[in-house]
């Protein structure tokens, strides 16, 4: 897909890998080669075919575009539980400003501290299906990449195999004000891999190695795919995570979704063997708890510093830092 820029954002069919096994392989290696160049050129790309039906989203987009227009009293009756280890519910964001972004997040469906909104009539039922979807679809990229980087079968998957941590946000950003116009700042994903879609609105914004800002531009029948810190430092920075943003629009409003697909928070975080030791490469992190730098990443959003360089990213277990 070329975007307005005239930047191609690789775009890959997931359609081989979801038809019986062996029928078509040579797609299944396009696939792979396709998503491979894009992890490692872009940390960014798009499926088609992906397996979450169409007609679902569409509904999801609508379910939460309803429940974010009811008064603010009605959207916090679905505000988190004490206790839980993320606001799941309804929440703004960074602060309680009526033009600051609003989300809905969840947690796995059977989760004890998920909250849902009793209306609109049937969304509870259409994020629980689009959840599930996610996963499968995500549990299908996770295997790719684990191809891609040459990892033995199955790798990724029985390293990560544990889906209680992962998480699903439905956003909507207000329209651009005179003075502001970033709905979200620039950022790299904490987790492993992130599945999104958008309304027509768009706002998406992806940062090349170029510092340019391309646009990615919205379509109804695709997923956005952005590598995320976990398989940055486990490939020892042979892939990246991607740095991105959201712009808001003049005189509209952005609704999206997006699936946070996590490795459990005990998990060991470090570069792998395989590109470090067994290349005789030396590692560029040092070992970490997940759920540890998850925190770190969360208190820049509850305790933003006072100085942008004091922002906790990935670069804060670089083996290079002081």
């Amino acid at each position: 897909m070329v975007n307005s820029s005239g930047t191609i954002i690789p775009t890959a069919d997931l359609s081989p890998f979801l038809t019986e096994e062996g029928s078509d392989e040579d797609g299944k290696k396009k696939a792979i080669e396709i998503i491979g160049k894009a992890c490692s050129e872009f940390g960014f790309f798009q499926v088609v075919n992906h397996g979450v039906p169409i007609h679902l989203m569409q509904k999801a987009l609508l379910g939460s575009n309803q429940f974010f227009r009811y008064p603010l009293d009605r959207k916090l009756e679905a505000r988190p539980l004490p206790g839980a280890p993320m606001p799941a519910g309804y929440g703004r964001q960074p602060d309680h400003s009526p033009d600051k972004n609003e989300f809905f997040m969840m947690f796995p469906p059977d989760s004890t501290f998920n909250v849902f909104p009793s209306n609109p009539q049937g969304f509870r039922e259409v994020v629980k299906e689009l959840f599930s979807c996610f996963v499968k679809t995500a549990s299908i990229i996770e295997n790719i990449i684990n191809d891609c980087l040459g990892l033995p079968s199955n790798f990724l998957s029985e390293y990560n195999n544990d889906r209680n941590w992962d998480l699903m946000s439905t956003f909507r950003y207000p329209e651009a004000s005179e003075t502001e116009n970033v709905g979200l700042r620039e950022h790299k994903d904490v987790n492993f891999i992130t599945l999104l879609f958008q309304d027509e609105v768009g706002g998406l914004e992806l940062k090349t190695d170029q510092h340019q800002w391309i646009p990615i531009t919205p379509n109804q029948t695709t997923l956005v795919v952005n590598v995320g810190d976990v398989i940055q430092v486990l490939s020892n920075d042979r892939y990246k995570s991607a740095s991105h943003r959201v712009v808001r629009q003049a005189g509209k409003e952005r609704h999206s979704y997006a699936f946070f697909y996590n490795i459990g928070g005990h998990k060991l975080v470090q570069p792998l063997p395989y590109f470090t030791t067994h290349i005789n490469h030396p590692p560029k992190y040092k070992p970490f708890i997940y759920k540890d730098y998850l925190q770190l990443r969360l208190r820049n959003k509850t305790h933003p510093p006072s100085r942008p360089q004091d922002i906790i990213n990935i670069s804060y277990y670089s083996t290079n830092s002081s």
